[in-house]
């Protein structure tokens, strides 16, 4: 396949939809809707064509530099491609694939591209993570032989090296940060892909997750879905969630427009799970949902009658309605791939794997330079913020204290987009 073979072009937001409707899944982050929930963004959906035909769609968001009319061109989870058929067996498989996208990005002034694919490259199951974490010697997943390696994504990887883009940089580094390449799957299916049952996923679960789950069925815990106007309620408690747990929290205006452009694309692709203990908000999340796959997106908890276990019934609740919806993985988001004891992120990954999923790794997100110059420019205006954070962690040292930064919002199930 030559490169004239593949077009990419503008196209519109309806023939999108369509793609993405047409596909398993694709990330949410990579639907029409998205682009008006990033709305200080310029945004298009464009689609790569052979002959007429639509193989592959994705979101492109636009972030311009301060007075300047470049920009680049960010891709978040995407684009949606048979990443399969892209790379398939020979070395130069990708090229034409990519080579169109780069072509349009310039006619954007773009400087720059960031991509993220949403292969699976490696795949953790849950004994596997135990025994990680266990053995003292291990301190990060990837000294630990996975239970799936994909070679599609290995090639992947390695073509996208040949073509020049630059791989992905440490966790804070690059544009601030962007979307993990770590995250947490429950399987809600067999391998065979029929459904498994609640109760099969019940069983997964470690003692304690059970127990919790137990605990606030017979607390009186009741799990309800909300609407727009409870946003408001979620905002309150997610805000002293934020301060327990030192991240900065987004205004309630942005789940207010997430709530509404998602709604307005799919009146199920997300939805706003409320636990109650006897009148008291508890606990409160929300869920989205793009074909067979179903996202933990926000979440939040009181600090009050935290042992009614209100946290743990809604999850449980969100897992059992992704099953009856017909979603085959619940995404539990980003992770580290850290396991050491020192770790303080560690009690996160315990808490997911406590659900009987597994981790799994993305290929990460590949940057396209189209500019060098105001590429690294860019690049370091974006992070003026990871030094800031870095400087108040050295003065923290001094005086005791944690810093308040954004670089702990995945512990909450949000990677800040580079925005």
């Amino acid at each position: 396949m030559s490169t004239s073979d593949i077009s990419v072009r503008p196209i519109s937001a309806e023939e999108h939809r369509a793609f993405i409707e047409a596909q398993p899944s694709a990330s949410f982050l990579q639907t029409p809707a998205w682009a008006r929930v990033k709305a200080e963004w310029d945004s298009e959906s464009v689609g790569w064509f052979v002959d007429g035909e639509l193989i592959g769609a994705a979101l492109v968001l636009y972030r311009r530099l301060p007075k300047l009319k470049n920009c680049l061109a960010y891709l978040p989870e995407g684009p949606v491609l048979d990443w399969g058929r892209a790379v398939g067996v020979g070395s130069d498989d990708l090229e034409p694939w990519l080579t169109p996208l780069v072509a349009h990005a310039k006619s954007r002034r773009a400087f720059g591209i960031r991509i993220g694919p949403t292969i699976v490259l490696r795949r953790w199951d849950t004994d596997t993570i135990k025994d990680a974490i266990a053995d003292d010697t291990v301190r990060s997943l990837l000294e630990v032989e996975p239970d799936f390696l994909d070679t599609d994504a290995v090639r992947l990887q390695n073509q996208l090296d040949r073509l020049g883009w630059l791989p992905p940089k440490p966790e804070g580094e690059g544009f601030a940060a962007g979307q993990p390449a770590f995250n947490f799957w429950l399987p809600l299916a067999h391998p065979d892909g029929t459904a498994k049952t609640p109760d099969e996923i019940l069983k997964g679960m470690n003692q304690q997750w059970r127990r919790n789950i137990k605990k606030a069925a017979k607390s009186g815990v009741e799990v309800t879905l909300g609407g727009r106007d409870d946003l408001a309620e979620f905002h309150r408690i997610y805000v002293e969630t934020a301060e327990r747990d030192d991240f900065t929290p987004r205004p309630l205006t942005y789940f207010e427009s997430m709530f509404d452009a998602m709604t307005a694309e799919d009146p199920d692709r997300l939805r706003l799970y409320l636990a109650h203990h006897e009148g008291d908000l508890v606990a409160a999340t929300t869920w989205v949902r793009v074909g067979e796959h179903a996202w933990y997106s926000y979440g939040a908890s009181t600090n009050a009658k935290r042992d009614v276990r209100g946290s743990n019934a809604i999850q449980w609740q969100m897992m059992q309605d992704a099953l009856e919806a017909g979603a085959k993985v619940y995404d539990l988001r980003g992770i580290t791939d850290s396991v050491a004891s020192d770790d303080p992120h560690l009690g996160l990954i315990r808490f997911k794997v406590g659900t009987g999923g597994g981790a799994v790794q993305y290929p990460g997100e590949w940057d396209k330079p189209l500019n060098p110059v105001l590429y690294r420019a860019f690049d370091l205006y974006m992070n003026r913020a990871v030094w800031k954070a870095r400087a108040a962690s050295l003065v923290s040292r001094v005086t005791k204290r944690r810093p308040r930064t954004r670089e702990t919002a995945h512990n909450h199930h949000e990677r800040p987009d580079p925005a």
